[in-house]
């Protein structure tokens, strides 16, 4: 009898695949993209606060709904495959997929240095496009700086904990005078209540609370310093988390996270398209800088409904087959409720 359900459910996510596929190839002819937008600004501003999926679009994230009102948000950009910290931080800051890079949280932790000699991050890739530009990552969680972000771009980097002492690093920071033209910083608290408490916990409604206070804090700041004029302003997250808790599997509250973005040349109000993973915010920030991706395997792409002048970019799905058809299988599998969890 399980033989039998599987060999169903295979069946019918093939077919599925086949469905969802082929409109990609119209795709390619349909999508068009301007470039007057292009490099329109000198700075991309990414706060990450981890574990905090689709989270944001709860009423209570007052400073998250004050700063995107006129922004354009998607709460159903697609994690990776594996809907852990070091995978999706990584294809965030690199472009490229998890079947890639293959970043688990373990090999962010130690010495990564052999994957980013093949997939640079966007700190990299500015960097060789514009050597004078300053760079800064202010994370909580070490293992960014540690494994992602490069040692030898001159890149600011500060490691320091707990969330508010993070907020408090960045304020001081912007407050002495810094502009950089790539920023990034990953909070983690939220992350830590969904272990511990699970996401449908008043524990964790507490932990995006505060979250909001410092997405708030660190926009105002940078207002403050008038560097939003010229800058696009990101907010993410790397996945979601089970309402008991925890993450890594497959479901839709893991598997579906947010990216808002606001900027001058922003659609205000825009959802974005269809097609958009969470990996799109490497190719959204360098388009927005002017840099054009230097790595074969960047798979990422710039949405639709997202500048006021871009209809959307074509996914370079060619550049990462094992992607195309290994993460639209996990697509249908995660939206028809993941069905074979028993058989793995």
């Amino acid at each position: 009898m399980h033989c039998f359900r599987l060999i169903e459910r295979l069946t019918f996510f093939s077919c599925e695949c086949f469905a969802l596929v082929l409109p990609l190839c119209f795709t390619v002819l349909a999508t068009d993209s301007g470039e007057s937008t292009y490099g329109a600004y000198k700075h991309v501003f990414i706060i990450g606060i981890d574990g905090a999926g689709t989270f944001f679009e709860k009423d209570y994230m007052e400073n998250f709904h004050r700063i995107f009102a006129d922004g354009a948000v998607k709460y159903g950009a697609r994690t990776e495959t594996k809907t852990d910290s070091g995978p999706n931080w990584t294809s965030i800051l690199t472009g490229v997929s998890y079947f890639k890079h293959g970043a688990e949280n373990g090999v962010v932790d130690g010495d990564q240095k052999r994957v980013f000699k093949r997939y640079p991050s966007i700190f990299s890739v500015v960097h060789d496009a514009m050597p004078d530009a300053e760079l800064a990552s202010i994370n909580n969680w070490a293992s960014i700086n540690i494994g992602i972000v490069e040692d030898d771009i001159g890149a600011t980097k500060i490691t320091v904990g707990p969330d508010s002492a993070t907020v408090d690093a960045i304020v001081n920071y912007f407050n002495e005078g810094h502009a950089p033209a790539v920023f990034f910083t990953q909070l983690d608290e939220v992350d830590g209540a969904g272990h511990a408490y699970g996401s449908s916990s008043k524990e964790y409604e507490e932990a995006m609370k505060a979250a909001d206070g410092y997405i708030g804090t660190i926009y105002d700041c940078l207002e403050e310093n008038g560097l939003l004029e010229d800058g696009l302003f990101i907010v993410t997250a790397d996945h979601g988390h089970k309402a008991t808790g925890g993450h890594g599997r497959f479901s839709k509250i893991e598997s579906y996270s947010t990216i808002a973005v606001k900027g001058k040349t922003v659609v205000a109000g825009g959802s974005m398209d269809s097609d958009v993973k969470l990996r799109d915010i490497a190719a959204i920030s360098l388009y927005a800088l002017g840099v054009k991706p230097t790595e074969w395997s960047f798979s990422a792409r710039v949405p639709g409904n997202l500048f006021t002048d871009v209809k959307g970019q074509v996914r370079p799905y060619y550049r990462d087959i094992t992607d195309l058809i290994c993460g639209t299988f996990m697509w249908i599998y995660t939206n028809l409720g993941h069905p074979l969890d028993e058989y793995f």
